[in-house]
């Protein structure tokens, strides 16, 4: 159920959820979060399923449940596949029928648009697929208030434009693995210089988008000065990889990019957190 990326997914749906201008009691908030993990976990079993042959492939992926044998393919389709419908479900009846909808369409999106469709086909497959990864705090907004509004269609924004950069990163440090599984990310089809311009070129974007929740008034001072700061900075791991031309000095900052892209994400949700709540009590 990939739990690790669980965890960001979850995150994001609660900062989304609490940032809401409307309360939910406790035991809701609590189910619907757990419901949203759920179909999070279901996606991911889903397209380890479909993925399994590319995974056995992969020295990243290969220690995966269905390469070593711990859970055969049959088991983890129909795990998948029930685990999806139970979550969209158990959000209707503790949410509503808006965020059930909502999480859904992210299980489809990333299991059929995503892992089915785009991820064998186009080195674009991140950038139209990273729209899966985006959806959890519009769900998590969605679950306080039933409706959609400017601000968590930002938040998806915010997620939507930095995925590209951060599987990119990835890509590049591991591009023999998925030459190896014959997927076409963007340094298998364009190359690395090219892959490394586009990082830039999302980074530039990332950078953009971060500051609109301010520039529309939804967060104040203390977020616009993180986000200045974090962007700029992740601007600068990208430029400098921009300019590296050895091998491994490439490879080096690709792995900071990646990591520092976790780091990033995580704390520009946890300063959008903060600002709020600074700008309702403070």
């Amino acid at each position: 159920m990939k739990p690790r990326v669980m965890s960001l997914v979850i995150f994001t749906c609660v900062v989304g959820l609490l940032i809401a201008p409307k309360d939910i009691n406790f035991f809701n908030a609590a189910i619907s979060l757990l419901s949203v993990a759920l179909g999070a976990g279901a996606a991911g079993t889903l397209n380890m399923w479909y993925e399994a042959d590319v995974d056995a492939l992969m020295q990243r992926t290969c220690l995966r449940p269905i390469p070593t044998g711990k859970v055969t393919k049959k088991q983890a389709l129909i795990f998948g596949f029930f685990m999806s419908i139970f979550s969209v479900t158990l959000l209707y009846f503790f949410s509503n029928f808006l965020s059930a909808i909502i999480l859904l369409i992210t299980i489809l999106f990333y299991v059929i648009i995503y892992t089915v469709w785009l991820k064998r086909r186009t080195p674009q497959n991140i950038v139209i697929g990273g729209a899966a990864g985006a959806f959890p705090p519009l769900i998590g907004w969605t679950i306080a208030t039933n409706e959609i509004s400017l601000l968590p269609i930002l938040l998806f924004l915010i997620i939507f434009f930095w995925t590209p950069s951060h599987f990119w990163a990835l890509s590049l440090f591991k591009s023999e693995d998925y030459k190896k599984a014959n997927i076409p990310m963007l340094p298998v089809t364009a190359g690395i210089y090219s892959t490394k311009k586009n990082i830039l070129v999302y980074a530039f974007l990332l950078f953009f988008v971060s500051l609109t929740p301010f520039f529309f008034g939804y967060l104040g001072n203390f977020y616009l000065f993180s986000s200045l700061l974090l962007g700029t900075y992740y601007v600068y791991l990208c430029l400098i990889l921009l300019l590296k031309k050895n091998s491994e000095d490439e490879k080096k900052y690709a792995k900071s990019i990646f990591f520092y892209s976790i780091i990033y994400l995580f704390l520009i949700f946890s300063i959008i957190l903060i600002d709020n709540i600074i700008l309702k009590y403070v």
